[in-house]
């Protein structure tokens, strides 16, 4: 009798020690306690076969626990590989024939495969394959030898870890995402913006969601998305008590978790008439707790029911927390922004003073997104002799310093203007009074002295936007204007002089004074802005509140710009019983060299909209020559006029230009040599008639050209 091996050691590794293990019935039952397994009995128990294909000879032998694996019977294998397509489908050969072509092609002396076969019942179970193969001395691949077993266990494991990994993934980007999307929210209509817009229920893994607020000890709805229906209304406020679920949520603060719609209505029967609302599948309700504060709840809703993991429930719990900080950040956000904007609202006037001969409308918005309060500002001030004064400005910077300067520099500019001195000295003073506040701000500014009795506008400017002047017959004109730095840093640099730049307001005409904020949007040239305002002044409204209201809305608000805005239009009355004829007035400085160049500009703009045609060059030198005449011989500067003559046939345009002289103009006869004299000459060579007019202490030169027919026939 053949001697019994020794024991291992009594002190050696056992698996069950330590350990409660069930009671198993066992399946290979006539293995006994000490009975040798050979190798193919152990592949067997183990669901392993192996397998030995002929390259050569084209066949491939099963053993037992491969035909076990395959799940086929004796009889049903004739031995050789394609009949193996009863039990491997043909796109699980593909992906096995694939696996071992690439080795063969790579010279490889393994490979292996996992690939589904399908039993005999109709299921379907993973499957994996690993073989050796073998190479003759001329390094040609002429057998395989291998093994096959049975994988749809270990798949499952894996395909639960994939799955687990996907959820983990998902919800580390539904994380992202939320506080993403969150920490771009500054108001509270933000944080709502983002919770009710495109994928807001989404991204908190739900298909609706509610939001609620405290307010006053009371619990308000302030968003909902996803709904069939909306909020009844005798639940968008309610008081703190356990009969609604959000409600519930912030006085107990706890969450509460429900599976299905029937579990919610059972225990707040208070929504039982609105079960039609509510999606059928579960419910979560969270608090909003933010610093031991409870600012809300946030209900989260979705079409299946379902028993939510743990978790799940932590993910939700996790969101709720970023909300809660949202929210409160948002909440002492639009604190700080009303205090500063009513702040702002404060230091601009309450009402405009009544004006004569015209009327006078304002419109301020400050900035539509973001923190920004800005410094813009306006001013209507009545001044000495029945003259008006008007201001537009803008303090560097979007804060309540900037706030605060605006303030302290609007009432030292309306008293200097109060005083009645001139928009020079006026923006001078006002310079020096802001270098003087040691802020390290500058502000610009445009100031217009107005004289509706007259028409005319005294304008000076300290790096701000020029005024837009509409006509009666809808033509828009900027007429260039000198100017100056910004207050503050005109001082600063010792260069506080502001040129005043003389303009005329015709009856009917509407002057247009703004911050950049109405033509300026991010990413786009203020010239793209400031063509926009042209036609929308030009097509808009011809009563002054509803043009007003036009730019506010189209203009600012639609698009959402990022920056505050003052708006004031002055609009000249129609004299009874005068037709608004089309007309410019320009005034030139006697020391402004510059002057007649700028005439020259703004007559080719005028002529251009009146269709003038080749006539505009004529025009432009007679203007040039009756300024260098009145500049030159005078001591007063020169008032340029040109109109068209109303009810002419055919139309012709009228070139005055006024000085404070009384000497009336002499024809001279230059010599070949000479190098003046001229001026008349040519004015008369140019023009269809000419002439001179007195003009109470001075004279009026004028001249007149036929223009060619309009092809519009409106006469502008």
């Amino acid at each position: 009798m053949a001697e019994r091996p020794p024991d291992p050691s009594t002190e050696g590794y056992d698996p069950r020690a330590d350990r409660e293990t069930p009671r198993v019935e066992e399946a290979a039952s006539g293995v006994s306690h000490h009975e040798p397994i050979d190798l193919r009995e152990r592949l067997s128990l183990n669901r392993m076969g192996t397998f030995d294909w002929d390259l050569d000879r084209g066949r491939m032998d099963l053993d037992p626990g491969a035909m076990e694996v395959f799940d086929l019977r004796p009889g049903e294998y004739d031995g050789a590989p394609m009949s193996l397509i009863s039990r491997v489908p043909p796109e699980e050969g593909l992906r096995l024939d694939a696996a071992l072509s690439q080795a063969l092609q790579d010279g490889n002396s393994s490979y292996g495969a996992y690939f589904r076969i399908q039993c005999r019942d109709g299921t379907r179970r993973w499957t994996h394959s690993q073989g050796r193969i073998l190479h003759d001395a001329q390094g040609v691949a002429y057998r395989v030898i291998g093994i096959v077993r049975e994988a749809t266990s270990e798949l499952a494991d894996s395909a639960l870890l994939r799955s687990l990994q996907q959820e983990r993934q998902r919800q580390t980007v539904m994380v992202q995402q939320t506080t993403a999307a969150l920490a771009r929210a500054l108001s509270v209509k933000d944080v709502t913006r983002v919770l009710t817009g495109s994928g807001g229920a989404r991204r908190f893994g739900a298909d609706a969601l509610v939001l609620g607020l405290v307010e006053n000890d009371r619990f308000e709805v302030i968003a909902a998305a996803g709904l069939d229906g909306e909020v009844p209304a005798d639940m968008t406020h309610s008081r703190l008590d356990d009969t609604l679920p959000l409600s519930d949520a912030v006085r107990s603060r706890r969450p509460s978790f429900l599976s299905t719609r029937g579990e919610l209505i059972a225990r707040y029967p208070r929504l039982r008439p609105y079960v039609n609302v509510l999606p059928t599948g579960s419910a979560a309700f969270l608090p909003l707790i933010a610093q031991d504060t409870v600012l809300g709840a946030l209900g989260l809703f979705n079409h299946e029911p379902a028993v939510q993991s743990p978790e799940a429930r932590n993910l939700a719990l996790a969101l709720a927390g970023v909300v809660a900080q949202s929210l409160q950040r948002a909440t002492l956000f639009d604190q700080e922004r009303e205090f500063a904007t009513g702040l702002q609202a404060a230091m601009l006037p309450r009402r405009l003073p009544p004006i004569a001969g015209g009327e006078v409308t304002v419109r301020y918005h400050p900035a539509s997104v973001g923190r920004d309060v800005g410094g813009d500002w306006y001013d209507v001030i009545a001044l000495p002799q029945g003259r008006t004064g008007l201001v537009v400005g803008d303090v560097q910077g979007h804060d309540t310093h900037a706030a605060a300067v605006m303030g302290q520099l609007r009432i030292a500019l309306r008293a200097y203007a109060s005083e009645g001195h001139p928009p020079e000295t006026v923006l001078v003073r006002a310079s020096r009074f802001l270098a003087e506040l040691e802020t390290e701000r500058f502000a610009t500014c445009t100031y217009v002295q107005a004289d509706l009795e007259s028409g005319a506008l005294y304008v000076a400017r300290a790096g701000h936007l020029g005024p837009l002047i509409c006509n009666a017959s809808r033509h828009i004109d900027w007429p260039e204007i000198c100017g100056g730095l910004p207050l503050g840093l005109a001082t600063g640099f010792g260069e506080d002089h502001f040129p005043e730049t003389q303009l005329f307001l015709e009856p009917g005409s509407t002057l247009l004074l703004c911050t950049d904020g109405l033509v300026e949007q991010p990413g786009q040239d203020i010239s793209a802005g400031i063509d926009a305002l042209s036609a929308a002044v030009r097509t808009g409204p011809t009563a002054l509140e509803a043009l007003a209201d036009r730019l506010s809305d189209h203009l600012w608000a639609q698009p959402g710009s990022d920056d505050d805005m003052a708006l004031l239009l002055l609009h000249r009355s129609t004299i009874p019983g005068e037709a608004a004829t089309p007309r410019l007035r320009l005034h030139v400085h006697q020391a402004d060299p510059a002057g007649t160049a700028e005439v020259r500009s703004a007559l080719r703009r005028t002529l251009d909209q009146w269709r003038a045609g080749a006539v505009t060059h004529n025009v432009e030198v007679a203007a040039s020559e009756l300024i260098a005449n009145a500049l030159t011989h005078t001591e007063s500067g020169a008032l340029v006029s040109v109109e068209l003559v109303p009810g002419a046939a055919p139309r012709r345009l009228r070139l005055e230009v006024e000085d404070r002289s009384s000497q009336w103009p002499r024809r001279r006869h230059p010599g070949e040599t000479a190098t003046s004299g001229r001026g008349l000459l040519l004015v008369e060579a140019l023009s269809d008639r000419w002439g001179a007019e007195p003009r109470g202490s001075g004279k009026a030169l004028w001249c007149e050209f036929v223009l060619p027919d309009d092809p519009i026939g409106n006469g502008a």
